[in-house]
Order: structure tokens, then sequence, then C-alpha cells
């Protein structure tokens, strides 16, 4: 017989002032240890140690596990030996006792006996129904000493104590990652194998937890239960509208702590922080281009396909994702909603107004390995590098000239097409961008808003600010290939 000392609440028992209690007469005892079971009446005899009544409210007691059935006791013992005899054809999973196997065969059947009166949900499973009238009755009976939330079941309330203590004792083999409970660890290592067994009926996606599934259904039943106040925008979870509403508070409560940048989202911070560790756990199997996240991947993706399936009303442009489509459409609408404190120059889009900001920051942290020179951007450096390479893969189809650069052939083009040629009020000169206009029409302003702040000379353009600031800087870039003597640069005032 094994004997395990623990300590019990004396309000548990009837007569705490007694040194024994007698409980059910076993026959059958367990000799390996002592299985702390929920129902504790199973238990032979309780035998209270020395202690001080009057200063505890908890009394140590010696328990023996024993049994009143020898079937008990042997599938008891299982627990000890490990074994689990009784196999779902199903999906593999094993257990002690026959019965537990019956119950959850009921899963994969798709039979749910047990229906809720309240709300007509289903279960396959009467304890199952048990647990969740609890949500109908509104009752908390658990209540967490640590923060004072309240539960509907005692083992959502041991659940939760975790986060105070902050143990994660359930460690994953593959990653190392942590968790604080058993289930949160499986859960997890579904990423490492793959699986998916959670599937869609309506658009086939697959999800590797139920959990997921039942969410993502929620968009198929178009139903919208959850309105933001502020203004008025519906979502298909409570969960989704908690987190749209710290747009309208400000609140980004996850910071990452290389950067500095907040986010709303937790998940939103883990996805930031892969960008930082370097790690590209995501390639592509065309070009073997890595991706830092998987939906950088698919959208990478699309380009091998070649299908471009979102496509312009206006002009029939044809584009590979819907968010390129709608950046696109704001050209047609000439909305320019995105101002530059700086300078005032607008944008179509906020990402623009982001780049262009950089500029008056002075900070150019890309920089050129071949000639040194520097650039705001990582696009701008790519696109710079290629003159390097000497290769023009770019040919006009009308009269033959090669470029380096996509983009550049394409505003040659409007040359011959005369499609998207910009005119000066003022002149009727044409240019084929916009960009090219803009420092064209300080020609004809008297204006001069840009001052040099070490000699208060004043200039039309921040391109002419700029070249004029390398004689205080002792800058000289344009060296004469054929004599060796710099060339001074012509400034517009």
């Amino acid at each position: 017989m094994c004997d395990v000392t623990v300590s019990v609440s004396l309000s548990r028992f009837s007569d705490a002032a007694s040194k024994t209690v007698q409980l059910v007469e076993s026959k059958q005892s367990c000799s390996s240890c002592f299985a702390a079971l929920v129902h504790f009446f199973s238990f032979r005899t309780f035998e209270f140690l020395p202690i001080n009544w009057n200063k505890m409210d908890h009394a140590v007691i010696r328990m023996s596990q024993n049994f009143t059935r020898k079937d008990s006791l042997k599938t008891h013992q299982l627990i000890h030996t490990g074994e689990r005899p009784f196999s779902c054809d199903d999906c593999g999973k094993s257990f002690t006792r026959f019965g537990s196997l019956k119950a959850h065969q009921l899963f994969h059947s798709g039979v749910k006996p047990y229906s809720c009166d309240e709300c007509g949900k289903s279960f396959s499973w009467k304890g199952s129904l048990k647990k969740h009238q609890l949500v109908h009755s509104g009752v908390k009976a658990y209540s967490c000493d640590e923060c004072g939330k309240d539960f509907l079941r005692k083992a959502s309330l041991e659940n939760h104590q975790v986060i105070h203590t902050g143990e994660r004792p359930f460690s994953c083999d593959e990653c190392g990652h942590t968790f604080s409970w058993k289930d949160s660890l499986k859960t997890h290592q579904l990423i490492h194998t793959g699986e998916r067994p959670f599937s869609c009926d309506e658009c086939g996606q697959t999800f590797s937890w139920k959990d997921s599934l039942k969410k993502h259904q929620l968009i198929h039943s178009g139903v919208k239960a959850y309105s933001c106040d502020e203004c008025g925008k519906d979502f298909t979870r409570k969960d989704s509208l908690k987190t749209h509403q710290l747009i309208h508070t400000g609140e980004r409560p996850f910071s990452c702590d290389d950067c500095g940048k907040s986010f709303t989202r937790f998940g939103s911070l883990k996805a930031h922080q892969l960008f930082h560790s370097g790690v590209k756990p995501y390639s592509c199997d065309e070009c073997g281009k890595s991706f830092s996240w998987k939906g950088s991947l698919k959208k990478h993706q699309l380009v091998h396909s070649g299908v471009k399936a979102y496509s312009c009303d206006e002009c029939g442009k044809d584009f590979l994702r819907k968010a390129s489509l709608e950046n696109h459409q704001v050209i047609h609408t000439g909305e320019r909603p995105f101002s530059c404190d700086e300078c005032g120059h607008t944008f179509s889009r906020k990402n623009g107004l982001k780049k262009h900001q950089v500029i008056h920051s002075g900070v150019k942290a890309y920089s050129c390995d071949q000639c040194g020179r520097a650039f705001t951007q990582s696009g701008h450096l790519q696109s710079h590098l290629v003159t390097h390479s000497g290769i023009k893969a770019y040919s006009c189809d009308i009269c033959g000239k090669s470029f380096s650069l996509k983009q550049s052939r394409n505003t040659h083009l409007r040359i011959h097409t005369g499609h998207d040629v910009y005119s000066c009020d003022q002149c009727g000169k044409e240019f084929t961008t916009d960009a090219k206009l803009q420092r064209h029409m300080f020609t004809h302003s008297e204006e001069l808003p840009y001052k040099c702040d070490l000699c208060e000379k004043t200039f039309k353009a921040p391109h002419y600010l700029r070249l004029h600031q390398q004689i205080h800087t002792r800058k000289r870039l344009y060296k004469c290939s054929l004599c060796n003597v710099l060339k001074t640069v012509k400034l517009v005032r």
C-alpha cells in the first residue's frame, strides 16, 4: 500500500476535531503510488498527523490509495506502466479505458445527441453540454485571488493562474519554445508537422486547429455581430473588434525591444521580430527567394503564376493583388489626402508620404559599394546598382532604345504614345512624369522657399539647395574625365 502526505482544507470535513475519518472500506490497493482522484471518497482511511489545531486552518493527513474493485485497480495501474490498450481506428489516439475510446469515437461519427435547450447547440458528450450550460447561467463561481477575474469552471481558473506564476513547464523539442499549458504545446507542434486536419467545406482551406476553422467559417456566414461604436465598422469576431478599437484610442501595447516600433497586436510584433532575427524560413520553390513571413511568400508566388486577377475598370490595367489595384485607383480619382508638413507636397498614399519624409530627415542609410552614392530607400539603391552592371534588359519596341530599368523604359514609351503626359499650365511644355513637371513649375515662380542654414542663401527647389550645401561640406562629386579638373555646378536661384 502506498502512502502520500498532502494538505486538505478542514472545511471539507464535518468533524475537523476528529483524529481519524473512516470512509469507504476497500479490498484492493495500489502498490505504486497515490493518484490524486477527484472523488476523495475512493480512499480507505485518513490519518491526521500531529498539528496545532488552533493555529492552522489546514490539516496534514496521510492517505492510502485503495479501490473497491480489482478491475479498477488494474485500470489505475496502467497509469504507471504507460500502457494504453484501446486505440481509435480513425486517428490512432489511444486510451487506458474502453469507455474513454467509445466516448472519443463519437467525435468521428459526428453524432451529437445532447443539445442545449437555450440555444440549440449540440454536443457529443453529456459533460460538454453541462459545461456549456454554465454560459447561459451567467454564474462564475471561481475567482482568481491575484487579479479578481471570474471563471465559469474550476479548470479555467487553474489554467489562468499559471499566468501569475510565470511558469512555462512545457517545452517544444523542435524549437525550444515554452508553454504554460500542455494543450498549447500540442497545438504548437502541429506547426512543425505541417498537419492541417481541419478543412472548410465552403472553400477547402485547411487549418491546424479546430478553433481556427470555426473562426474562418464565420467569414462564409456573413454574420458580423460586433460593431464599433466609433465608426460603425462591423466584425465577425469580438476579438477583432477589440483590436480595431485600439485604432481609435491610439494604443499600441506591444513594443519591439530592438527598434522601439509598437503594434496593436501581439502577433504583429512576433512577425516583425523575424525581421531583426534575419530568419527567413519560407522559400520559393520556383526561384529560391526566401521570406520571413508565409504571407510574403504567397504574395511572391503570384509573380510566377502570371495570374493578374484584379483589373482596373477605368483603364483596364491588371494587377496581381487587390491592394495594388486599390493603390492604383487613386490615380484616377486624383485624390492626394496625405500632405508633408515640411514642404506641403501631397501624396495619394500614406506610404508615399513616409518615404518622402525621409528626404527631409537627411538620413541616407543605403549606400552603393561601387561608387559610394547614398540613398534614402533600399529600393532606390537596388535600382541604382543595375546601372553599374551595364545590363540594359528593357528596350523600346518603337525606336529600339534600351534601358537598365523597366520604369525608365515605361516612362520613355510615353513620348511615343502620348499617354499620361504632364503639361505645364504656364508655358505648355510637356513632361513624361509628374515629378519633372513639379520641378519645372519652380521656374515660373519667384518664390525661393528653400533656405541654407549656413549662409541663408535661398533656392526654388530642394534639389538646388542640396547641391549648394555641398560647397559647405567640401563635397566636390563631379569630375571631368578628360582633364581631371573638378567642375562646378550652376545653381538656379
